[in-house]
């Protein structure tokens, strides 16, 4: 029997790359930010507490399931929308504006200049296959 030669991996961009690890630490604090929403009571009156805790675990969920999706441009934008939510999530725990200020520069400066590098770089392989 011979070995089987291992399948090729996808390489990512830099701007898929950078966003998955950013949007990974993001959840983190996300379901962190979850349970702060639930210990200060941060729901309007007559809203169940615990759902300061479902809606961190979801929104987190939900951005490690984005990680997959990076490589498209509607991935991309499902990020952005991802960020904006996490900023007004500041209106029940106001510690959460801070954290969406930070990570959405974070996601800002990643997806922006991910696009420039992975722009760099597709040039510079063309010039390389044309003999440049």
């Amino acid at each position: 029997m011979g070995a089987v030669s291992p399948r090729e991996r996808r390489r990512r961009g830099a701007e898929e790359s950078l966003g998955a690890v950013i949007l990974g630490f993001e959840s983190i604090v996300v379901f962190l930010g979850g349970l702060a929403v639930y210990g200060l009571k941060g729901l309007p009156d007559g809203v169940d507490p615990w759902w300061g805790i479902v809606g961190g675990v979801v929104v987190a969920v939900i951005m490690v399931l984005t990680t997959l999706v990076l490589r498209y441009r509607w991935g991309i934008w499902l990020g952005w929308a991802l960020q904006v939510i996490v900023f007004l999530s500041g209106f029940l725990a106001f510690g959460l504006f801070i954290v969406g200020a930070i990570f959405g520069a974070m996601w800002g400066y990643a997806t922006i200049k991910g696009a420039q590098l992975d722009r760099r770089n597709a040039r510079l392989v063309e010039g390389a296959e044309n003999g440049d």
